[in-house]
This record gives C-alpha cells, structure tokens and sequence, in this order.
C-alpha cells in the first residue's frame, strides 16, 4: 500500500509540471481616438525569452519595432527561441476603436504569451504586454495594455518619414490629420531605457508650432488596447 502511494504521489507530481500543447484565440483591440497600430506580433514562447522589461534598455529588435513598426528582429530572435508567433493579424495596420482575431496553436513549454506593436504616430511609442503567463484552465481572459517608450530617441513629434533606428522622427501618421512645419518639442530623451509613455503633446498649429500632432486628435491616455484571449 505504502509503495502505491508513493507511486501516485510521483505521478501527481509530474503530471502537474508537465506544460501542454493549446490553442488560443486573441483578440487585439485598439482603444484610442486617433491612433494606429502597426503589425502587430503575437507570440507564445518559454520564459527563456523576453520581449522588453521595463527600466532596461531597448534591444536593437524592440527598436526596430518602435521607431519603425518592423518586426522582422523580434520574429527571428523567437523563431530562434522556438516560439509560436502569428505577425500581422489585421493584415496591415488596425486603425482606431477597431479589433482583429488571430488563432495561435502553442507547442509545449510555450507557455507565455509576449505581443507588441508600434503607435503612429509617435517616434518611439509601442503598446505591449510581456511574459503574461497562460491560463492552462479553458476560458476568456481579458487585460488592458498600455502604451510604453522605448527610450530610443526623443519624442520630437515631428512627422517626417523617419523610421529607420537613429534616425529622429516619426514615420508618418496613417490618418493623414497630422500637421506640417513642426519646430520640435524635444531633442532629448532623459529615459533611455523602456518606460511608461508619457503621451503625445500636439498642438493646435497644423502648418508650424513645436508638433506636427493635432492635440485634439493625437493625445492619448493608457490603456491604449485590450487583450482578450480564449483558451480552447
């Protein structure tokens, strides 16, 4: 008797620890007035990898992504980490109040779930969850996201067709209700590690002023976007 029990007690143990193959559903939903996300990449991976952490600096993968909205570096550093990744859901860009589903099959031991995806306009500015440890109990479970900066460059505001690493600007602004002519709110960024976003300034100047963002159309407050994920 003792000798079954100990033999239950070991089969408990390790049937408990071991990670499970599932299949999610993750809905991606943009809660601002006047912003849009670029490609958006949804991964499920081990908690050998991370995305971002706030208070560290950027890596050159989450820069390509924050200042330009390309992320081709964060898909290769997780397919090189065995990951699950499904890229660009809503097949291009989602723009405000607007929502799109993608279906992600994990494999085992993928048992995080990581997404992210650049804010237009803004220089730096991604909307991201890192790490969030996947339910393993069916159901819908439902998170607010909120804006981060990557600290990479300054939020100079000014829509210029940058985008490229080091290179100061914002790429362009999807809506095409951005002004011209902006002088430049800043040439510096004191925090150069990744933090909370402090938002867009804008100003009411659509053909000079620092901004080139219309402060009635561009400000925004976190949470930026909702997560919501079916585990089938």
């Amino acid at each position: 008797m003792k000798l079954f029990k100990a033999v239950a007690t070991i089969t408990l143990l390790c049937s408990s620890t071991v990670s499970i193959a599932q299949e999610l559903e993750i809905e991606f939903t943009n809660l601002t007035h006047g912003i849009h996300y670029t490609p958006i990449l949804m991964s499920a991976h081990s908690d050998a990898i991370s995305l971002f952490s706030a208070g560290v600096a950027a890596t050159p993968e989450l820069q390509m992504m924050a200042e330009g909205g390309d992320i081709s570096g964060l898909v290769t550093m997780l397919d090189a980490a065995n990951a699950n990744n499904m890229t660009n859901p809503a097949n291009g860009l989602l723009a405000p109040g607007q929502s799109t589903t993608a279906m992600l099959s994990t494999d085992e031991g993928n048992t995080y779930l990581s997404v992210v995806t650049m804010l237009l306009p803004t220089n730096d500015g991604f909307a991201g969850v890192n790490s969030w440890k996947i339910p393993t109990e069916a159901g819908s479970y439902s998170f607010n996201v909120n804006a981060y900066d990557a600290g990479t460059e300054a939020n100079n505001e000014v829509v210029n067709g940058g985008g490229a690493p080091g290179v100061l600007g914002i790429p362009a602004a999807p809506g095409m209700d951005s002004g011209t002519g902006g002088s430049g709110v800043t040439t510096e960024e004191a925090n150069t590690t990744v933090h909370i976003h402090r938002g867009s300034l804008g100003d009411d100047n659509l053909t000079a002023g620092k901004s080139d963002l219309d402060n009635t159309v561009h400000r925004w407050l976190n949470p930026v976007a909702r997560i919501t994920v079916t585990v089938k």
